[in-house]
């Protein structure tokens, strides 16, 4: 199934993330050493992060690409999802081992870890609670809140690696004293948080276009989702006003189940760029394995099936 019977995106999911860097060795052993993600594959000037077989995250060196400036949109942060509240335990360990952790939040739904990376990309390491468990407000939507995260709890909650290798209980005999270094199966790309300049256009884009449903929304930042599940975010905050052409996000990728949903997609993202002038203007093409946008401020996203 592609779509529910309000014609939104469904059975969607985020797929890789791409960064362009200028600190390629750095920010690669970042985020193999602190994020916690495995080496996949190197192609040049690129390296793929991934858990398994899977691949997440695609750095690639851009020493030419100017430095992102003040003003532009881009990248608020890629958001690692963790399956479990032990392996976010495990990722405060390597955080505090190796990096500094930036922030760290209770959002009723999740709990989440914040830092930036060494080219100064936002970095969200998070577990979801049950959705069961999500708190809802009146009109259905959910009732998401920023609230302290108990580091402690979350950091008893962890396993660590003891002398044999072995994953042991945080309260085992002489374990604490070696973080755990990759990220588990199940671990993916929960979602990815935009900068943007204008919230109508992101709207025109990601909702009207690409399908995805508004799932909270505020003056100043809005949260789409497919299947009820918050898979892109986008603000204001910062009052970025000029479209992403510097270094940081290259693209990011949805992924859609089949060949259905994609022309799907391609049919919506045309009905709208036929009807839309000025700051709603996006720009979309076909590529190899699927379908490749450009909103208006300046971030690709690709389109493809499983």
């Amino acid at each position: 199934m592609s779509a529910d019977d309000d014609g939104h995106l469904s059975d969607a999911r985020i797929g890789r993330i791409a960064l362009r860097v200028a600190d390629f060795d750095e920010t690669a052993a970042f985020y193999r050493d602190v994020v916690g993600l495995a080496v996949l594959d190197r192609e040049g000037d690129a390296v793929v992060f991934g858990i398994g077989e899977t691949p997440l995250l695609r750095v690639r060196r851009a020493p030419d690409v100017p430095e992102r400036a003040p003003t532009d949109a881009g990248l608020f942060h890629a958001a690692f999802r963790v399956p479990s509240r032990a392996a976010l335990g495990e990722a405060l360990s390597r955080v505090r081992d190796r990096w500094r952790l930036d922030g760290a939040s209770d959002h009723r739904v999740s709990e989440a870890l914040y830092l930036a990376d060494p080219e100064g990309n936002g970095v969200e390491i998070y577990r979801d609670r049950p959705r069961a468990e999500w708190p809802t407000e009146a009109d259905g939507s959910v009732a998401m809140t920023t609230e302290p995260l108990d580091l402690d709890a979350v950091a008893a909650a962890a396993e660590t690696r003891g002398d044999s290798g072995d994953a042991t209980p945080a309260d085992a005999p002489g374990a604490g004293s070696i973080p755990v270094d990759r990220v588990p199966p199940g671990t993916d790309v929960g979602h990815v948080h935009l900068e943007v300049a204008s919230l109508d256009a992101f709207e025109s884009a990601y909702v009207d276009g690409l399908g995805f449903e508004v799932r909270q929304a505020a003056p100043d930042v809005r949260f789409v989702a497919a299947d009820g599940y918050h898979h892109v975010g986008a603000n204001t905050w910062r009052g970025r006003t000029t479209p992403a052409t510097g270094r940081g996000l290259d693209w990011f990728e949805v992924v859609v189940p089949d060949a259905a949903a994609l022309a799907a997609v391609r049919e919506r993202l045309d009905a709208v760029a036929d009807a839309t002038t000025g700051e709603t203007e996006f720009a979309v093409d076909d590529t190899d394995d699927g379908i490749a946008l450009t909103d208006v401020d300046g971030i690709k996203v690709r389109i493809r099936t499983e």
